[in-house]
């Protein structure tokens, strides 16, 4: 199935090549979570903070609920600042 993949700030550099303006399209197997998507990408998950499907925040208890055909993951990391 197909997924649109978002990283942001310094997780951008965990995206494949390919990827333009923080994002590529996946092919990836059907009920993949976005926990195990971000595994399969190297994306350290003590550095992930923020992570929304279609828009939605999934907290960190729910990043185990599959995704579906044509659904956003977009992520971003915590971010500092003053």
């Amino acid at each position: 199935m197909k997924v649109n993949f978002k990283l942001y700030a310094s997780l951008g550099q965990y995206l494949p090549p390919g990827a333009e303006d923080h994002q590529i399209a996946l092919d990836v197997d059907a009920g993949i979570s976005p926990a195990r998507l971000l595994d399969q990408q190297g994306v350290p998950q003590a550095e992930v903070h923020l992570v929304l499907v279609n828009g939605v925040f999934i907290p960190p208890g729910q990043r185990d609920n599959p995704l579906t055909e044509g659904d956003e993951l977009a992520v971003w990391p915590a971010v500092a600042g003053g």
